[in-house]
């Protein structure tokens, strides 16, 4: 996803969400199936609201430049198509429910490897998006987060709500110091 080209961000997202498909179903279980295809459903449609996204920016500018996005419906639509990616509020169900079917190293893998690209996205196009509904977003995160994780049993799912809390502090911090945002996603990364 750190192609300037949006065709070739959107094939890079998609080969990430094929490849890490076989590692959730790796152990042969019916949880594991049902996590997968809960996982390719939820990343199918955001990669298409991002394409769609795209589509509309490119046909206002005329160019598929991921700098060039200056239509503010597609910058809504791109920001909420990549806070579906990574699994932030409002759009973040089908991450516990993902994360609880699979295995504990694969759970950790979604956590943390698998949003590097739809953030490197955010970053490339932070000048663009709205920060008022980034904001938004990252609170919803952080407070949503926050709840669903207390009382819970389930590791898989406390790791699950961690990391929309984390998130949620990312996009807070991404509204005003993208610098700031990406150093806290790489120390969660390495800590997690």
């Amino acid at each position: 996803a750190s192609s300037h080209h949006w065709l070739l961000a959107w094939a890079g997202l998609e080969l990430n969400m094929l490849s890490i498909l076989v590692i959730i179903m790796k152990p042969k279980h019916p949880r594991t199936a049902e996590a997968a295809i809960k996982y390719f459903l939820t990343q199918t449609i955001a990669s298409t609201m991002m394409l769609f996204s795209s589509t509309i920016n490119a046909t206002q500018t005329g160019q598929w430049n991921i700098s060039m996005m200056t239509d503010k419906y597609a910058c809504t639509m791109l920001l909420l198509a990549m806070t579906m990616k990574i699994g932030a509020a409002p759009i973040y169900f089908w991450l516990p429910e993902v994360m609880q079917g699979t295995a504990m190293l694969t759970a950790l893998i979604i956590a943390t490897w698998q949003k590097i690209a739809p953030i490197s996205i955010l970053f490339m196009t932070y000048n663009h998006l709205p920060p008022k509904i980034m904001m938004t977003i990252g609170i919803l995160s952080t407070i949503i987060g926050g709840w669903g994780s207390i009382n819970q049993a389930h590791l898989r799912k406390l790791m699950a709500y961690s990391s929309i809390t984390n998130l949620g502090w990312t996009m807070v911090i991404f509204s005003s110091s993208p610098l700031t945002a990406t150093i806290n996603i790489a120390i969660y990364m390495t800590t997690l």
